[in-house]
């Protein structure tokens, strides 16, 4: 099969500032914490349910959290120690859940029953032991990873796009990954590749990080590791939303994923670089997902920093690991700036699928007041969906649902192209978000 020479073209997108302020700094370790929490609902699909009592004692790596639902993941202890309490936790996007409260005793034990798994050579295989890891969608979607990796009957994968687009303003953390953990991301690669049986391997990286590209390259191009050469990097036009999954298929392979369907019925595997980085130190390890690099920075953070965290440690913890805030923090965002959720308190919990934790000072975080529209199209020009904004902005202040399914509502990915290029400062993402939720409420298309 052939690579590309070149990236295709997509459409829309925005000139977004980079603001990568800590691409260069080495990733800190923090050490644990006093105590963490975990939710329950650390992924797309249905909660888990407590396995533990107050009072059991955990080591790293146990099974608090689990289900007997397809689409879930299992959650670990990420620290040694007690469970303090079982609580219930509001998540970002106001839904509550159950969580798992440990205190810990500083030693970091890992739980004994914790060794490599054995030889994993099937797909069937592949996906239990994603599962069992507790992985999800490291990029910021917590789609459970067994579930992707699980292709169903009668698909064909014949290229992994492997993203490290990252394309994002001020989230650095799959840059770390890449210069920090290469060869650990290339042994991920080859073993999904060898035991799914994909052609060809395209590790998706925008030309603003160069060294990232000579370091992968490197590690790819190395004829004992790929003597038939079917792995290649591929340098993409900077430009977000460049690493979302369908924008990502299309610019490296050409291919258009229909309205309602998954990359995998154009026959691909989209995996983020951490996910992949993350089962191949599983499959030598057998320690479950239990730590997350996360960048933190913006305006009020002292100083800003990759940092690996237990997962479920307080925000404030990591902040003050940071130096604490040299300004009063205005507006917290679980995220990047552009897709990211605005958080209340940081007294919430990492999760696993957080890749960045931005706090802006009063004069960044402050918002445009949006003027009337001056249909100047700008908002069309830039949907990567393309999509009309406008019109689903006005369907949505109507509540009018046929309008909304009409104009494809519930194709919209919520990037933010749309809001970021309005010269009105029109709220567009927050209307669309609320006409998709009377969509749902209407019985109409999930």
């Amino acid at each position: 099969m052939e690579f590309p020479k070149h990236p295709f073209r997509t459409h829309g997108g925005a000139a977004v500032p980079h603001h990568k302020n800590t691409w260069e700094l080495p990733t800190a370790t923090m050490p644990p914490p006093e105590r963490v929490i975990l939710p329950m609902q650390q992924h797309l699909g249905a909660p888990c349910v407590p396995t533990v009592k107050k009072g059991d004692t955990v080591f790293v790596g146990t099974v608090v959290g689990d289900s007997d639902a397809y689409v879930s993941a299992p959650v670990h202890a990420s620290v040694s120690g007690t469970v303090e309490e079982l609580t219930t936790v509001m998540l970002t996007g106001g839904q509550m859940t159950q969580a798992v409260v440990i205190r810990s005793d500083g030693k970091m034990e890992k739980d004994p029953a914790i060794y490599p798994p054995a030889a994993i050579t099937t797909k069937e295989e592949l996906a239990a032991a994603a599962r069992s890891a507790g992985l999800v969608g490291l990029g910021g979607a917590g789609f459970p990873a067994h579930v992707k990796l699980n292709v169903p009957e009668g698909k064909q994968i014949d290229t992994l796009i492997v993203n490290v687009a990252e394309c994002e303003p001020y989230v650095t953390s799959d840059h770390r990954e890449a210069l920090e953990n290469g060869k650990n991301v290339l042994e991920g690669i080859y073993k999904v590749k060898e035991i799914l049986e994909v052609q060809r391997v395209l590790i998706a990286v925008e030309d603003n990080k160069p060294d990232v590209i000579q370091r992968l390259s490197e590690i790819a191009g190395d004829p004992q590791r790929d003597p038939l050469d079917q792995v290649r990097v591929l340098p993409l036009k900077s430009r977000y939303p460049q690493g979302a999954e369908k924008v990502l298929v299309q610019a490296c392979t050409g291919r258009k994923v229909p309205e309602g369907k998954l990359p995998a019925d154009v026959g691909c595997l989209v995996m983020n670089i951490g996910s992949i980085s993350f089962l191949a130190s599983y499959m030598r390890t057998g320690m479950p997902l239990t730590l997350k690099r996360v960048t933190l920075d913006g305006s009020a953070i002292a100083h800003p920093q990759n940092v690996i965290v237990p997962v479920g440690t307080p925000i404030k913890d990591v902040v003050a690991f940071c130096g604490g805030y040299k300004a009063e923090p205005k507006k917290l965002i679980m995220g990047g700036p552009m897709m990211g959720v605005a958080i209340t308190s940081d007294e919430l919990p990492i999760l696993k699928q957080n890749n960045a934790i931005l706090a802006f000072d009063e004069r960044e975080a402050a918002l445009r007041q949006p003027t009337a529209c001056i249909r100047c199209g700008r908002c069309v020009a830039a949907c990567p969906m393309q999509l009309m904004p406008t019109k689903l902005e006005q369907a949505a202040e109507r509540k009018d649902v046929e309008a909304l399914q009409s104009l494809h509502v519930m194709t919209c990915m919520e990037c933010g192209c749309c809001s970021f290029s309005c010269p009105a400062g029109r709220r567009l993402v927050q209307a669309i978000r609320l006409g998709k939720s009377y969509v749902r409420k209407a019985g109409g298309k999930k």
